[in-house]
């Protein structure tokens, strides 16, 4: 397979092979080593020395679940750290037709126009595209399907994007050709905006047909995952109710995130939860749907397609995160109007996370008024707008926070937290702290760990055992993949083996590689300058209720996470100049 790089100053595309030591490695783990190998880490993330870095996965065209995400990543705007984002949607099957396992994008355009970056069967280039300048994510893909196909894949940046706002993403078209999947967090959009690249378009007609050292092996090692993954209760959960499905049990141990993380319970919670989202589904009917794969050939299906009353869609997806920060987190109660929230993020390109906590941050300054479903949307529509205020919310819940001197700000290295407060999950502060992506869930979402969560003992070494699991995962697959497998982790073993000629004896591989994709990512952020930290003071300080918790995992506790013991050696620290 190749990598695609592509210089925006000279205008000029090359493919190469991907390089030996690559060969294993896909989506966070090729983002994490690229990034290492090739990015100054101290230049500026909006400018012309970081990288774009689009990656796929090396199991993606092999009839595999959960094998189609792709990662986004380079320098973070936000945290100023390395950061990868992942995503589902059609693009990540599309690259692998053509034989691409990552596209690297480096300089900018000196006219600083727009372009789409187009590949297909003949070749690529790089079009203009000013034609799109201002246009949301919805309307820039399908046009560009109008334009070269309804089943190309269409990566793309909105409004946020094009003016380099640190809560920006980059979107994916789903494979009802809405740009609904979202690489979110970090300001990975403001990276891609920078690069002057509007999208890029990769069309249906690749050919190409990704070799593995035994076939047979690969069909049978398929289908004894597939079959795992779906008598897993695991996965049975998530395709019933699917990320929605968290906000009880979250609420349950009063970490769900209330009127701007001064509270871990809301009063209406019972009015915004998965079992009310699967039954508005059912009773409205139309375009709704209570499950839906995100990716081509995934058997866990944990989307959804939510509906108005008129059964026409209103987002897919509507998931817990963006449920809770865009909902309780700021005392809306309305899934609708939730829904179309998420929709205003999904077409501006924004991460809706980090617009939910900014939200909740201007709630605690007074500009919006908890509760206030519609100006929290106009303050959204503000965003895209650009106005004075649409660009401080755009630029993330710290910078909100600092410009209006509030400091009940929930973020560690800038970034705002998801729907998990670490107060009421103990080890999610060590996730938040620890990981290199910053307050990232997705780096290891730890409710589900069977310890005592009101208590921080443990929380240590739960987070980091998970954080290594979730690095392997998010080089191959969806994370999700873990919960449908359980503990027959031989699947993995007889997989790789077969696909890759590789000799693993046991599921030790998994850990080694999970822990060589964290320290590559934590060795970048030394030389950037941005090490770990706290939780924010005020969750050390003040109980959240119902339970009056703090997070008060010990500093000495924080101090061995990193133990040569557990990690082994670490790759030195990049040149920073």
């Amino acid at each position: 397979m190749n990598l695609v790089r592509v210089n925006m100053t000279k205008g000029t595309i090359v493919t190469e092979l991907v390089p030996e030591k690559y060969k294993l490695l896909g989506n966070r783990g090729l983002v994490a080593h690229i990034a290492y190998d090739e990015i100054m880490p101290t230049c500026n993330p909006i400018g012309p020395r970081n990288k774009l870095i689009v990656a796929s996965s090396p199991m993606e065209g092999l009839g595999v679940s959960c094998a189609g995400r792709i990662s986004v990543g380079g320098k973070s705007p936000l945290t100023g750290g390395i950061k990868e984002a992942n995503s589902g949607g059609v693009a990540g099957a599309r690259l692998a037709s053509h034989g691409i396992r990552a596209i690297i994008v480096e300089g900018r355009p000196e006219d600083r126009h727009l372009h789409i970056l187009h590949i297909n069967k003949n070749g690529m280039e790089l079009i203009d595209a000013e034609d799109l300048r201002g246009k949301g994510t919805y309307e820039t893909t399908h046009t560009l399907l109008e334009r070269y196909g309804k089943y190309a894949a269409v990566i793309s940046i909105g409004q946020a994007g094009e003016q380099l706002l640190c809560a920006s993403g980059v979107f994916i078209n789903d494979m009802e050709g809405d740009s609904g999947r979202t690489a979110a967090r970090g300001g990975v959009g403001a990276i891609m905006g920078a690069k002057g690249l509007k999208a890029i378009v990769v069309e249906n007609d690749g050919q190409f047909k990704r070799q593995v050292k035994d076939e047979a092996a690969l069909q049978e090692a398929r289908m004894a995952l597939h079959k795992a993954i779906l008598a897993n209760p695991g996965s049975q959960f998530y395709t019933k109710l699917g990320t929605m499905g968290f906000m009880m049990p979250v609420h349950a141990l009063g970490a769900m995130p209330a009127k701007g993380f001064t509270d871990g319970n809301y009063k209406n919670v019972e009015l915004v939860n998965g079992d009310v989202l699967l039954a508005n589904i059912a009773e409205r009917g139309g375009e709704g749907k209570p499950t839906h794969a995100c990716m081509p050939g995934c058997v866990v299906r944990c989307s959804n397609i939510y509906p108005d009353k008129q059964g026409k869609k209103i987002v897919s997806p509507l998931e817990y995160e963006s449920g809770n920060l865009l909902g309780p987190n700021l005392c809306i109660d309305d899934l609708d109007s939730i829904a179309r929230m998420t929709y205003q993020c999904n077409n501006y390109g924004l991460d809706s996370i980090e617009v939910g906590a900014a939200l909740g941050v201007a709630a605690h300054a007074g500009i919006l008024p908890w509760g206030d479903k519609e100006r929290a949307a106009e303050l959204i529509d503000e965003i895209a707008q650009g106005t004075h205020l649409g660009k401080i919310i755009g630029s993330g819940a710290a910078f909100v926070g600092k410009i209006f001197g509030i400091d009940k700000v929930p973020v560690v290295k800038g970034q705002a937290m998801a729907a998990y407060d670490p107060r009421g999950v103990k080890s999610m502060a060590v996730t938040y702290a620890m990981t290199p992506m910053g307050a990232d869930h997705t780096a290891a979402v730890t409710f589900r760990s069977p310890i005592d969560h009101f208590h921080w003992e443990g929380a240590i070494d739960t987070s980091r055992t998970l954080q290594v699991s979730v690095a392997f995962y998010d080089t191959y697959f969806c994370s999700f993949i873990a919960r449908g497998i359980g503990t027959d982790i031989h699947l993995m073993v007889n997989l790789f083996n077969s696909v890759f000629g590789t000799d693993f004896k046991d599921n030790a591989f998994m850990s080694d590689i999970g822990k060589e994709v964290i320290k590559h990512e934590r060795m970048f952020n030394i030389a950037a300058g941005v090490t770990e930290e706290w939780v924010p003071e005020w969750m050390r300080h003040e109980p959240l209720m119902p339970h009056g918790r703090v997070s008060d995992i010990p500093e000495s506790e924080y101090a061995r996470y990193w133990d040569i013991d557990f990690w082994g050696e670490f790759p030195s620290v990049p040149a920073r100049l």
